[in-house]
């Protein structure tokens, strides 16, 4: 049996004061909120990708070593499979904008109580997940 491509991808969950940064997809990229984050490129670790990417596409300045692993999520659906990094942190610099309008359409802070309907399937059941301190899950989406 063959084993499909699996891509390797990071995330960031960054609570402020009872908030959580989200960013939101433009419509051809989807339209829904999620996290900062990329793929990991083949010369990085997964911490140097999310320092990259949170600069990138928030204009978050980050540190690997201020940078923790809150979750694991394995991931198929009709894209193939992922593994995906969920890292957290409390420290950070810069001031959050969106750094990348050509795929979001916003970079903002959401109170936990109060996360936007539109919130993407995967970024609600890590979060989920994530607050019930489970480090692993698996999620496939049809």
């Amino acid at each position: 049996m063959a084993l499909d491509k699996i891509t390797l991808k990071t995330r960031l969950i960054l609570y402020h004061r009872g908030t959580i940064m989200l960013l939101k997809q433009t419509k051809p990229n989807g339209g829904r909120y999620t996290f900062v984050g990329g793929t990991i490129e083949s010369s990085e670790f997964a911490r140097q990708t999310l320092v990259r990417e949170a600069f990138e596409e928030a204009g978050l300045v980050l540190q690997p070593e201020d940078l923790r692993l809150a979750h694991v999520l394995h991931k198929k659906d009709r894209n193939g499979t992922r593994i995906i990094l969920y890292f957290k942190t409390v420290k950070w610099e810069g001031q959050l904008r969106n750094r990348e309008p050509h795929k979001f359409k916003e970079a903002a802070w959401f109170p936990l109580e109060n996360l936007p309907k539109n919130l993407s399937g995967t970024a609600r059941h890590v979060l989920k997940m994530y607050r019930k301190g489970e480090m692993y899950s698996e999620f496939l989406k049809k």
